[in-house]
């Protein structure tokens, strides 16, 4: 295996991740990858090695085992690490082309951008990162149900009954490691549960903020329309001078008269 180029593809993803998304690379790579590379495939190299019938019919055995076990653990958990991981991908492309659609804007517009950071999650590149979680919860959740579909759950019993043709009767099987076999199915099953709910923290994560920021917005926009349709204005017209409707006109010329004299002074 190439690590080098699986290191930069890693750092590649986790350059544009959350806090969440850096958490479950490093499940994937630590948890899974190196485990299933490292110890489980050479836990189940020698299955079909060490897979016995108690009869000496011919096919018998492969026919068992064919039965029991139709498709590989191993197999089987690098489909899902192939699919759990492609998801990653989209992102990466599509950051890399707003990075090009963002340089062809440069060179035509004298060195304006079009994005000030192309690996910030906004517009097209938040529902190709939420599709990418919504992609990677989905495969892992679905791998556990093959798995728990064709083995009848996720545990390997040490011995196995079968009574298919060619055998002559109901003949007894044994695998080999059962008990090895069993701890590492457990703890792949468990890394990959512990995967789908980083996915769901994260997707909540994201949606929650993209809610609050909504909501943040709408209120600004409310408190500026506010502000617009409510200016300050004077509360009442000034009022006008009061005349007692009762006095004569020679007593309010003499009243004017009056106050004259007073402003003079």
């Amino acid at each position: 295996m190439n690590w080098s180029a699986l290191q930069a593809l890693l750092s590649g993803v986790n350059k544009y991740s959350t806090a969440f998304g850096r958490v479950w690379l490093s499940m994937v790579f630590v948890f899974r990858v190196m485990v299933f590379v490292v110890a489980a495939q050479r836990v189940w190299g020698d299955d079909s090695k060490d897979f016995v019938c108690n009869t000496a019919q011919p096919g018998c055995n492969n026919v068992c085992y064919d039965h029991i076990f139709p498709i590989s653990h191993i197999r089987l958990w690098a489909l899902q690490l192939i699919f759990v991981t492609c998801p990653s991908l989209m992102v990466v492309g599509h950051v890399k082309y707003r990075e090009k659609k963002d340089m062809q804007y440069t060179a035509s517009h004298k060195g304006a951008h079009l994005y000030a950071n192309p690996g910030k999650k906004r517009g097209g590149l938040w529902w190709t990162y939420l599709v990418s979680l919504i992609f990677k919860a989905s495969f892992d959740a679905g791998f556990l149900y093959v798995l728990h579909h064709i083995y009848e759950g996720y545990d390997l019993p040490r011995l196995y009954k079968c009574a298919l043709e060619p055998c002559p009767n109901v003949v007894d099987c044994f695998i080999s490691r059962p008990t090895e076999k069993r701890i590492f199915t457990l703890f792949m099953v468990v890394s990959s549960a512990v995967c789908i709910f980083m996915c769901i923290c994260e997707m909540v994560y994201l949606i929650s903020k993209r809610v609050q920021k909504f909501i943040r917005r709408k209120n600004e926009m409310h408190r500026k329309l506010f502000a617009e349709t409510h200016e300050m204005t004077p509360l009442a017209t000034p009022r006008p001078t009061r005349v007692d409707p009762t006095a004569s006109l020679q007593n309010l010329s003499n009243t004017q008269v009056e106050e004259k004299p007073s402003k003079e002074k």
